[in-house]
C-alpha cells in the first residue's frame, strides 16, 4: 500500500471505540468469528497451519512469534468494529470531513512571473465533505496511489493555496514526494 491509502486505513482505525483484544488467543478467537468459525481459512488469511490456530484458540499456545504477531494484529485491526468505521467515513463525506496533515513537496504552474520552483511544505488543512467522498469512494473503487494523491492535491489546491477560489484562479498544484502524510476524520 502508499502513503494514502495507508494513512486511510490509519484514520479509519483511529475511529474505533473500543481497543483491540490484546492476548494472541483473544485475537485468534475474534478472527475466528470473523471467518464463521472456519479454522482453515483463518490458517490460510494469517499463513500458518490449521493445527496451530487451534492451539492458540484452545490456549495451548500463547505466545506468537513476531511475524505471525504483526500479522495477528494486522489483521485484527482490520477487521476490528466495522460498523463503527463505516459510520465515522459516513458522517466525515457527508458532514464534517476530513483534516489531512502532510509533509511533501508542492510544485506549481501558474501565471508568468510567478515561481514554479516546489518546495517542501508542511500543511495542516480541513478538507470539506465532498473531498472526503471522493477520496472513499476512488479507495473503494481500487484507485491507485497516484490517484488518491491527485484527489488530496485538487482538495489543497481548491481550500488551501486558490483559498476557496478567492485567489490565484489559474495555479495548479502538484503534490509528489511525500515525507508522511496522516488523515484523520
Amino acid at each position: 500500500m502508499g502513503d494514502m491509502e495507508d494513512a486511510l486505513a490509519r484514520a479509519a482505525a483511529n475511529t474505533a471505540t473500543r481497543p483491540i483484544p490484546k492476548s494472541a488467543g483473544a485475537q485468534m478467537r475474534f478472527l475466528l468469528r470473523v471467518e464463521k468459525g472456519s479454522t482453515r481459512a483463518l490458517a490460510a488469511r494469517l499463513g500458518i497451519s490449521q493445527r496451530t490456530v487451534e492451539r492458540y484458540v484452545k490456549g495451548t499456545l500463547r505466545q506468537p512469534r513476531k511475524d505471525l504477531a504483526a500479522r495477528l494484529e494486522r489483521e485484527v485491526r482490520r477487521d476490528w468494529q466495522p460498523r463503527v468505521r463505516q459510520r465515522a467515513r459516513k458522517q466525515a463525506a457527508t458532514s464534517t470531513g476530513i483534516v489531512i496533515e502532510t509533509r511533501a513537496r508542492f510544485g506549481y504552474t501558474a501565471a508568468p512571473g510567478s515561481t514554479d520552483d516546489g518546495r517542501m511544505r508542511r500543511i495542516t488543512q480541513h478538507l470539506p465533505p465532498a473531498y472526503a467522498a471522493r477520496l472513499f469512494d476512488a479507495q473503494a473503487a481500487g484507485a491507485t496511489e497516484q490517484q488518491l494523491q491527485a484527489i488530496a492535491a485538487e482538495g489543497l489546491q481548491e481550500i488551501y493555496f486558490k483559498d476557496r477560489g478567492r485567489r490565484a484562479a489559474d495555479l495548479e498544484v502538484e503534490f509528489t514526494d511525500i515525507d508522511y502524510v496522516e488523515l484523520d476524520f
